[in-house]
């Protein structure tokens, strides 16, 4: 069955350019109608213009959809809660949030300030709070909202000089765990994209022909599925090239050490049978791991706990 946007409503946020705008085109080709957000400041996050934004949401209108352009600043609640507001006037409801907006101000973190620490961590991770805070009784009240957040390899693996990136992209993946499990009643489902493109944050890090594999729109039927109705939810997507793979986290099955054992010389000896593959799970929540732990040491001292499975 084809993956159609007919009669939704989507707001992509760093739309004017890159992975923002093939994602905003990509939602309008398949009948969503679209808020094209862009603040319109240079990869560090400087300066202001709606050029960008209003161009895309041209391009839309020119094809037949229906947009609109909205500069706001993401790391503002006041100036999310005017976007989010027009949004519901003009359409009356809100069924998709890319949260795709972003700054670079790349430094090794000796040499990095942290105004620069705290403005990256503004823009990807309040900024992604905000505008999911500001649609989330929307989406409540519906029974119906899709949302994604977007990660990177950064965080998720780590990346030289990108201390204040990394940080607020491996973020993106608490977020959505504890999104996914509050937003299930209501079909609301959270995913990540940790997305690997060709973009202007990337074009001087890449030779052309890595750049030329590595096009926005390889990347953007992941986050159209990402957003549909059968979407999945709690996934972290990474993609890049045509490429597209989950990113899990496991913990490994552990160690018990008890009573007069448990020394940090124990924990010391014991670190490849800690580390060790066979028997890893994926957790689906923190009171999970508590369980885990809590089950392993009572089950040793021969003790049942009444927690259900």
């Amino acid at each position: 069955m084809d993956i159609r946007f007919d009669d939704r409503v989507a707001i992509v946020t760093g739309a004017g350019t890159g992975l923002g705008r093939s994602h905003a085109l990509g939602l309008a080709a398949r009948g969503a109608k679209v808020v094209v957000n862009d603040l319109g400041v240079s990869t560090d996050g400087q300066g202001r213009s709606s050029d960008a934004a209003e161009a895309v949401a041209e391009e839309i209108r020119a094809a037949g959809g229906e947009a609109f352009a909205h500069g706001a600043d993401v790391s503002s609640e006041a100036e999310v809660a005017d976007m989010v507001a027009k949004t519901m006037d003009t359409w009356g409801r809100i069924d998709i949030l890319v949260n795709n907006a972003g700054i670079l101000r790349d430094k090794t973190f000796g040499k990095m300030t942290m105004d620069d620490f705290r403005k990256v961590v503004d823009v990807h991770l309040i900024g992604s709070a905000n505008c999911t805070h500001a649609c989330w009784p929307i989406f409540r009240a519906q029974g119906y909202g899709r949302v994604v957040l977007t990660s990177s390899g950064s965080g998720l693996y780590g990346n030289f000089g990108q201390a204040n990136y990394g940080a607020a992209k491996a973020a993106m993946m608490g977020l959505m765990n504890v999104l996914h499990l509050e937003g299930a009643r209501e079909d609301i489902r959270v995913n990540c994209l940790a997305p690997t493109a060709a973009t202007r944050m990337t074009e001087s890090l890449m030779p052309p022909e890595a750049l030329e594999l590595l096009a926005p729109e390889t990347i953007t039927p992941g986050l159209l599925y990402l957003v549909s109705e059968d979407a999945p939810s709690r996934v972290i997507m990474s993609a890049g090239a045509g490429c597209f793979a989950q990113t899990r986290v496991y913990e490994t099955d552990g160690i018990l050490l008890q009573g007069d054992e448990i020394t940090p010389e124990n924990v010391a000896a014991q670190m490849d049978q800690m580390q060790n593959a066979i028997n890893q799970q994926e957790l689906t929540d923190a009171f999970s791991q508590t369980k885990k732990y809590a089950r392993k040491a009572a089950e040793a001292r021969g003790l049942s706990l009444p927690w259900g499975e």
